[in-house]
């Protein structure tokens, strides 16, 4: 019992500093996404920054305040470090099949949030999800898992044309927007943390190819 009373605590001491923090503006959005935006841009120009990571292992050992929170597919050609150019202790990361945000991802940001006080949280999907085209394919799953892992992405394909252009990357920026709204659809915390500006929700999608990431409006 003690122990539990100094969990729920611990929570209530986390949540009152959340509160706390002074919303975000309009201008700090704006430079938090140009942190990331010019990261994405000398991974895609192949000048990322050397680091000096013993250094930053040891200055890490004792605790981290990342100010970024990146929900991605765990594709293994996409890694956020990587693609955003940042480096130990700068990038809270989620990695699900397909990017979707079920309560595992989801706990997972209310604790980054809650307690390291992120600031932004990116979901970034990319071209040529697998997880996205087995939804799209229509096709049953092998395995109960799998299936409950398109029934998460099959909503958000609903209303994509099927004359679309590009029908598959518009079905994965379909698929990113949802698990964006899901993220404030089914997380209080989350939701009242956005509606008092504490933090801020960007959709994106990295190209394969050329590296580089787009922001969705």
């Amino acid at each position: 019992m003690r122990l539990i009373a100094l969990v729920l605590s611990c929570a209530a001491l986390v949540s009152a500093a959340a509160e706390k923090a002074e919303p975000l503006t309009e201008e700090q959005v704006k430079m938090l996404w140009s942190d990331l935006a010019d990261g994405n841009k000398r991974f895609v120009d192949g000048a990322c920054q050397p680091r000096a990571v013993v250094d930053q292992r040891k200055a890490l050992a004792s605790g981290q305040k990342p100010k970024f929170i990146v929900l991605a597919c765990a594709d293994s050609r996409v890694s956020p470090e990587l693609v955003f150019d940042k480096t130990l202790g700068e990038l809270f990361v989620v990695r699900i099949a397909g990017n979707i945000a079920d309560k595992t991802a989801l706990g997972s940001i209310e604790y980054a949030v809650e307690h390291l006080e992120s600031k932004m949280i990116v979901v970034l999907g990319h071209e040529k999800c697998g997880a996205v085209a087995a939804a799209a394919s229509g096709e049953e799953m092998p395995s109960n898992n799998l299936k409950e892992l398109v029934k998460k992405i099959r909503p958000a394909l609903k209303n994509v044309p099927a004359d679309a252009d590009d029908l598959a990357l518009a079905q994965v920026r379909a698929n990113v927007k949802q698990s964006a709204a899901d993220i404030l659809k089914n997380s209080e915390i989350l939701k009242k943390a956005a509606e008092h500006k504490k933090i801020s929700i960007v959709p994106a999608v990295y190209k394969l190819e050329s590296g580089s990431v787009e922001k969705l409006e």
